[in-house]
């Protein structure tokens, strides 16, 4: 089975770098999410809670990325793909974490996938 719940564009500000000087402001940081896990019960009955609450886990990625300080992308990106494995029903996680226009304009972008 291959039901999957995304969360695209997630954009949080926070203090995450390894260079001098990087964590000295806020910087926007984008982030997706892919989880898959069945969803057959949530079809079949309609109820939020058959499923995953992505008002919630959206909540729950900004709150980590404004609170927390990590060196780098990496790291970041393995804390939210353990934040959102905490719910039980999800087998596998993508996120993608990106830096907007970080090195004159281009964006790197790490991309973790993890799964139970």
């Amino acid at each position: 089975m291959s039901d999957t719940v995304e969360l695209r564009g997630v954009r949080a500000w926070g203090r995450h770098g390894a260079d001098p000087g990087e964590k000295d402001r806020a910087q926007p940081f984008d982030v997706d999410l892919l989880l898959e896990a069945d969803l057959s019960a949530a079809e079949r009955s309609d109820v939020l809670a058959d499923t995953m609450d992505y008002g919630a886990l959206h909540r729950a990625v900004v709150a980590l990325i404004q609170t927390r300080s990590f060196d780098l992308l990496e790291r970041l990106a393995g804390e939210i793909a353990a934040l959102a494995l905490r719910d039980a029903r999800v087998r596998r996680v993508r996120v993608s974490i990106a830096k907007p226009r970080l090195l004159d304009g281009a964006t790197p972008v790490v991309t973790l996938e993890r799964t139970r």
